[in-house]
């Protein structure tokens, strides 16, 4: 620890990402990226961003891309927010919306960067146990609260939660924020910003990064009453004015264009996914019912550290959480058809 460091830096806790291995020949399945590349348009798009207008700040609100955004989803612009992948966009609605002086909840199997922000935020928290079945029960969010955040399908399990709950729980919330972490939504589920008109403490955040396969170009998306999104506007203007840069808004609009590419390689994940997961089940894991790009399993006879270990000798790198109640699961990103088969491979190896 440096001297220099202020006491909340030194107690910071922080985001450990998906590990990106340098191996030659590696099955990579442990971040949830994209086996497909990202549609032909926007590639096309990003290229002709790369030249003499570099020299040029972009646009700072992003206009033609919240404009494509909000067409999209049928809402207005002044209803939608974007950033560097959803990350960002997340850090900006703890520090701008979640500061009231009472916890914030969240599931106790979600996604590990919601605890960093607390920390970095000074935010109390509390997480709410997920059912024994690993499900969100809404009732269990009925408390004081200084809002609400989930991943919906929730991350590292995949289990989704129906549109019809997310609104019952979204309007027993009505003083406080609930905010829906999309994130894996195109892959199965169904987006709750259909109802972010009718209820004012909505807010929806989506990324690019994942259905549309531009991970690499960070671009992320809330949507919902222009209240909170002028919140994350001043939050945003008081840190950085210049968040995406031209060739990420170049490549974001032309991915939403591009319709058809889209859904042709979420149906092709979707169906891997159901590929893998009764490959996974004829080798006696139990796997939850996934609408993300990814399956959460378990072996009865095997452990999840061992497993992921073994994996790990035949050059496939899966996920593993060392957490309480999920230890003996594998989070497993749907990769491409030849990935997938040396994954079921290597396992028919192992067990």
């Amino acid at each position: 620890m440096s001297k220099f460091w202020s006491p909340l830096v030194a107690g910071l806790v922080p985001y450990v990402p998906g590990e990106q291995p340098k191996v030659e020949n590696l099955v990579k399945l442990n971040t949830n990226e994209n086996p497909f590349p990202p549609s032909p348009r926007a590639v096309a798009a990003m290229q002709a961003a790369v030249g003499e207008s570099l020299r040029l700040y972009p646009d700072p609100e992003s206009e033609l891309l919240k404009q494509t955004i909000a067409d999209y989803y049928q809402v207005q612009t002044d209803q939608v927010f974007v950033g560097n992948g959803s990350d960002e966009v997340l850090a900006h609605i703890f520090y701008g919306l979640f500061q009231h002086g009472e916890p914030v909840l969240f599931p106790d199997i979600s996604y590990s960067f919601y605890p960093v922000y607390c920390g970095l935020y000074n935010i109390e928290s509390r997480t709410v146990p997920l059912t024994d079945e690993f499900q969100i029960d809404p009732a269990d969010y009925r408390g004081p609260n200084g809002g609400i955040i989930f991943p919906n399908p929730n991350a590292p399990t995949g289990l989704y939660l129906p549109l019809a709950q997310v609104e019952e729980l979204v309007a027993a919330n009505p003083e406080r924020v609930v905010v829906i972490d999309e994130a894996y939504v195109d892959f199965g589920g169904e987006t709750a910003i259909a109802l972010v008109d009718r209820f004012p403490n909505l807010l929806v955040t989506q990324t690019l990064s994942k259905s549309r396969s531009l991970a690499g170009m960070r671009v992320g998306f809330a949507v919902g009453h222009p209240d909170l999104i002028e919140a994350l506007q001043r939050v945003k203007n008081s840190f950085n004015s210049y968040p995406l840069d031209r060739v990420a808004q170049a490549g974001a609009v032309a991915a939403f264009e591009d319709e058809a590419y889209f859904r042709e390689t979420c149906d092709a994940v979707m169906a891997e996914r159901e590929r893998v997961a009764e490959g996974l089940a004829e080798l006696g894991f139990e796997v939850l019912p996934s609408r993300a790009n990814f399956v959460f399993a378990r072996h009865p006879g095997h452990a999840g550290a061992d497993l992921a270990q073994a994996l790990r000798a035949r050059n496939v790198i899966v996920r593993h959480f060392n957490k309480p109640r999920i230890s003996e699961f594998l989070r497993i990103t749907i990769g491409a058809v030849e990935q997938n088969d040396a994954l079921l491979s290597a396992l028919r190896e192992v067990l």
